[in-house]
């Protein structure tokens, strides 16, 4: 009896919940860290991510309508799938990033570990970040955190996972909806959420995600009208300046970040939280 042909596994992207290939029709290769062949990944063009913030834009009102306490039950979700999909995710994170298989069961049991804390975040951020304002007058005042709207988010080049999970997360558990680009030369653990995204309670469009350049996406991203947020952590130094001065002409919310990448093992704290919320303040006289 022959031996079975193998099966190789497609790459595409994820756009509105489903998972077309690049209009463009473009590909690039993708390697291991010593450059064995992995798989060929679609390259995003500026009618892919138009595609995606028109999706992203879509969602948003189902998104952020939910309760939080929904919001976290659907992220806590994605935690159980992303467990079941445990091996998978060692295999092609060790394969990404160049470590041994223990190194990378670690970094995936990081990854679902910090994607439950953002989901246990999201009935809690608004009491944490809230506020009832003392003011010298007959009202009462509150300060509400809500959800920014679409956020453009280039994921770490280099921490093909945690980091991804560790700059999405945040913007799932405020309510916001995301356009992400991938990492360039490590993006197929990012297909690979898409695909558990795809299998959970997450609406379509709320996550979309693109495979390409975060120099050439990046700019795009930043300039288009219909983003609200950035976070320009995958592009390098220059690219960080590029998308700054692209995201200045619609006044977006850049994320301030550092040149280096982070220990993305350390606790995140709620700057990233804080980032894609808006302060709504609100004045009501009191009765008689």
């Amino acid at each position: 009896m022959s031996d079975r042909v193998s099966v190789a596994k497609t790459y595409k992207l994820y756009i509105g919940g489903a998972f077309p290939r690049s209009e463009s029709g473009r590909t690039y290769p993708v390697t291991d860290t010593k450059g064995r062949f992995l798989a060929n990944a679609s390259h995003a063009s500026r009618k892919d991510l138009r595609d995606a913030v028109t999706a992203a834009r879509a969602a948003f009102p189902v998104w952020s309508g939910a309760t939080a306490y929904n919001r976290g039950q659907v992220l806590y979700r994605v935690a159980e799938l992303l467990e079941g999909r445990r091996e998978q995710f060692v295999t092609e994170v060790a394969d990404a990033e160049g470590i041994s298989p223990r190194k990378a069961q670690a970094v995936v049991d990081a990854t679902v570990d910090r994607w439950v804390w953002y989901a246990g975040w999201t009935d809690k951020v608004a009491a944490v970040l809230g506020a009832a304002n003392p003011v010298a007058g007959p009202y009462f005042s509150f300060t509400v955190p809500e959800p920014t709207g679409v956020a453009g988010v280039l994921a770490p080049q280099d921490s093909s996972l945690l980091g991804l999970v560790s700059v999405l997360a945040p913007v799932l558990a405020t309510g916001c909806t995301a356009v992400v680009v991938s990492s360039a030369q490590r993006p197929l653990p990012a297909v690979t959420l898409s695909e558990v995204l795809a299998t959970s309670d997450v609406p379509g469009g709320v996550v979309n995600v693109l495979t390409g350049r975060a120099g050439e996406l990046g700019p795009w991203l930043a300039s288009h009208a219909d983003v609200n947020a950035i976070d320009p952590t995958g592009a390098g130094p220059m690219g960080r300046v590029e998308i700054a001065r692209e995201a200045a002409a619609t006044v977006k919310r850049v994320l301030a970040v550092a040149e280096d990448e982070p220990d993305w093992t350390a606790r995140p704290g709620l700057t990233r939280l804080r980032h894609y919320l808006e302060a709504k303040t609100v004045w009501h006289p009191m009765g008689p």
